[in-house]
């Protein structure tokens, strides 16, 4: 039987924050999920994982023998709810583990004046600049972070995939559309992506808006039917997605595809069938099952919620013990720093490594590197593709019978441009 899932909605002060560290056995995270929101479809995977992985580290030392106490709420992805949340926490947590764009985005200046670390789900450029130097920065972010490519950049690296499509396909004045919700998450990349896809040669077509909540999408794809787009950025989330594939595949629209780091999955795959085939999306760690050598720790971490080993854990999941685990040893080189574990410690422990993958996670978590001028943590962005035939049953057996797939088709090695840094 699966171990249940505890939410903790009110905070237990076990200290005050005032920049030392806490009970010595003890150390606070707050720990922001949706379970049951807009993107709940992929919340949940994430979610599990932090949770999961928090439950291992304790299960096994800790940090340095200490324990963590996550407090966790899913919050339904409700920016409200969320820095509520943050008001009662703030001085008891020495880092946050959060969730979404809007949230993570309002509470930028909060958790700088606090001191508080902030690991967020959600990747936007615009957490990326922690001086506020960047030509577009709207605030300096210091104690924002992520892990993964930003969207800004994870649509870069799809852009420069699809002109070398085009360019194969004899397409010499490609279209390209931006397709999402009118959100902080799906419009953060928004303008970066337009603004490479013309210096690569594209003709930009007006965005197209469709709801982060599963619907009929007919209209808008009728609409990308009419534009003659070539390539449809897809900025919301899979659980969106997989209504607009649907409803795109009954209008007969003739587009490649490409999604975002939350937008395609396993479970679109499943879920849309041959509507998702041939969808190019960006990856941000190793997948479920893959022959590294870090996938056996991924597979204990799983255990704490599912001991047999019986759930299959879709792309979301392994990003999530990452960003925890990041988490875990920026904590443990604060532990060796005058002042303990706190969030300006923590905070610097970040800068200390290059490179830097978790010990236990080789082979599934990217390289990253953060600095003080610069939290782009992964500049190394890897774009697969999709592929459904149809089929029923559960992932793993159509894995298995190659009803459905994936396959890595392309890597964009970006550069630190200063003027991309901040969005």
């Amino acid at each position: 039987m699966k171990q249940s899932i505890k939410i903790i909605i009110a905070a237990t002060a076990l200290a005050s924050w005032s920049g030392v560290s806490q009970a010595a056995d003890k150390i606070v995270v707050g720990n922001l999920v949706d379970f049951t929101g807009r993107t709940a479809v992929v919340g949940k995977v994430y979610g599990q994982a932090k949770i999961d992985a928090m439950a291992y580290i304790n299960a096994n030392g800790g940090i340095n023998g200490k324990q963590i106490e996550a407090l966790t709420l899913d919050y339904s992805y409700e920016v409200p709810r969320a820095i509520a949340a943050y008001k009662k926490w703030k001085n008891e947590v020495v880092a946050i583990q959060g969730w979404g764009t809007g949230d993570t985005e309002a509470m930028v200046s909060f958790v700088a004046k606090d001191e508080i670390p902030y690991y967020s789900a959600s990747y936007s450029a615009h957490l990326t600049d922690p001086t506020g130097k960047g030509p577009e920065t709207k605030k300096p972010a210091p104690y924002n972070y992520f892990y993964g490519p930003s969207y800004s950049d994870g649509v870069r690296a799809l852009i420069q995939w699809a002109a070398d499509d085009a360019k194969a396909r004899g397409i010499d004045k490609p279209k390209y559309v931006h397709m999402g919700d009118n959100h902080p998450y799906p419009n953060a990349p928004m303008k970066a992506g337009e603004e490479y896809a013309k210096e690569l040669g594209f003709e930009v077509l007006p965005s197209i808006q469709y709801s982060l909540k599963p619907g009929d999408f007919k209209a808008q794809c009728l609409s990308l039917k009419n534009s003659g787009a070539n390539f449809a950025f897809l900025a919301n989330t899979s659980g969106s997605n997989i209504s607009l594939l649907k409803s795109c595949d009954t209008v007969g629209v003739d587009v490649q595809f490409m999604a975002n780091i939350w937008g395609y999955d396993e479970n679109v795959l499943k879920a849309a069938g041959e509507s998702a085939n041939g969808v190019v999306w960006v990856m941000g760690a190793a997948k479920w099952g893959d022959d590294v050598p870090g996938m056996k720790l991924v597979e204990e971490i799983s255990k704490m919620s599912d001991p047999d080993l019986d759930e299959y854990r879709a792309v979301h999941y392994l990003r999530g013990v990452c960003s925890v685990y990041f988490m875990k040893e920026a904590m443990e080189i604060a532990d060796e720093m005058d002042g303990g574990i706190n969030g300006p410690n923590i905070k610097q422990a970040m800068y200390e490594k290059k490179d830097w993958v978790p010990a236990g996670l080789e082979g599934v978590c990217l390289p990253a590197t953060w600095n003080a001028e610069d939290h782009r943590g992964v500049m190394d962005v890897f774009v697969y593709r999709g592929s459904a035939k149809g089929g029923e049953g559960e992932i793993p057996a159509l894995i298995s019978s190659g009803s459905i797939g994936m396959e890595q088709v392309f890597t964009a090695k970006l550069p630190r441009k200063p003027e991309w840094l901040g969005w």
